[in-house]
C-alpha cells in the first residue's frame, strides 16, 4: 500500500543513502517523458525537503532542459537487496551550472568526479513509499568505470567541445542552457536563478 510523507525521514535517509542506483523522470510540456538511471556516488539528502545529484556528462541532456522549461522532476530509488521499498521524490527541480554564483558552495558538497557537468537540486513536495514487492533481487557488483575514464581521456577542452556538440538541446530541441544563459538573446526562462 502507497504512503505519502511530507518530508524525508531519517529513516528514509538512511535507506537512500543505502542505494546504488536512482532514476530520474522529467518531461517537457510537449514532448518525451525522460527516465534516466544515475549510479556512481552522486546523490546526497541535505535537508528533508532538499536533496541533489552531481550530474556528469552524458549523451543527452533532458533533464536539464525539462526542468528549465517547467521545474518538474521526480526520482525513484528503489531496494533490489533485502526488505523490498520503492521510494519516489516529487518536487520542483532547479540547475546548477558551473557558472551560477553558487556553484562551488554546492559542488564541495560531492566528490569530485570527472565529467561533472552540472547539479541537480530537487526542493522536495511529497515523498511516496510503496511496497516494491515486484523488484527483482540484484547483487551489486560495483561501478562501472567507463564514463570517468572516458571524461578523463577528453579532458576539459574535449569535454566542452562535447557539451557544445551534443548537450546544447533535448532530443525536442528544447535548449538546457549548459554553457550560456542565452540562446539567440533569448534569457532562460524558467529558471529560478534567472528569475
Amino acid at each position: 500500500m502507497a504512503k505519502f510523507y511530507e518530508q524525508i525521514t531519517p529513516e528514509l535517509a538512511a535507506f537512500i543513502e543505502q542505494q546504488k542506483l536512482f532514476f530520474t523522470a522529467s518531461a517537457p510540456q510537449e514532448g518525451r517523458v525522460n527516465v534516466s538511471p544515475k549510479g556512481m556516488d552522486t546523490f546526497r539528502c541535505f535537508e528533508p525537503n532538499l536533496v541533489g545529484y552531481l550530474d556528469v556528462t552524458g549523451s543527452g541532456n533532458e533533464t536539464a532542459a525539462h526542468v528549465t522549461e517547467n521545474g518538474r522532476l521526480t526520482l525513484m530509488f528503489c531496494s533490489f537487496v533485502g526488505a523490498p521499498l520503492i521510494l519516489r521524490l516529487y518536487g520542483q527541480g532547479r540547475v546548477i551550472r558551473p557558472r551560477d554564483p553558487d556553484w562551488q558552495s554546492w559542488l564541495d558538497r560531492f566528490e569530485a568526479l570527472p565529467g561533472t557537468r552540472q547539479i541537480m537540486l530537487l526542493s522536495v513536495e511529497s515523498v511516496q513509499t510503496s511496497c516494491g514487492f515486484g523488484v527483482p533481487l540484484f547483487d551489486y557488483q560495483g561501478d562501472r568505470t567507463q564514463l570517468v575514464e572516458w571524461a578523463e581521456r577528453k579532458g576539459p577542452d574535449g569535454l566542452q567541445a562535447y557539451w557544445q556538440a551534443k548537450n546544447q538541446t533535448s532530443i525536442d530541441r528544447l535548449p538546457t542552457y549548459l554553457l550560456s544563459d542565452q540562446v539567440d538573446g533569448d534569457p532562460v526562462k524558467g529558471d529560478p536563478a534567472n528569475g
